[in-house]
């Protein structure tokens, strides 16, 4: 898989994370790129216990402050607030 390349086993990475049980609620989230137990070959993120596909419907940022940076664009109301934070 072409998106799979640019990663390896043991890249640390950050992705957003919706809770489950309360949609209005994500936040940024280190995750773990691992070798997928359920497809070999293929890599998966390592969140909270879990694998999930580590494929492009899951927008995956190489540093926490660019996560940070979408998580406000996205839901913390954009260009305004970015000064705050760094």
């Amino acid at each position: 898989m072409e998106f799979q390349q640019s990663y390896k086993a043991g890249d640390i990475v950050y992705v957003i994370y919706r809770n489950p049980h309360t949609y209005d609620v994500a936040n940024v989230q280190e995750a773990a790129v691992v070798n997928n137990p359920e497809q070999p070959g293929d890599l998966a993120l390592f969140l909270y216990e879990t694998y999930f596909p580590l494929d492009e419907n899951i927008a995956v940022y190489a540093s926490e402050g660019e996560a940070e940076r979408a998580y406000y664009d996205a839901f913390g109301g954009g260009a305004e607030s970015e000064g705050q934070l760094w």
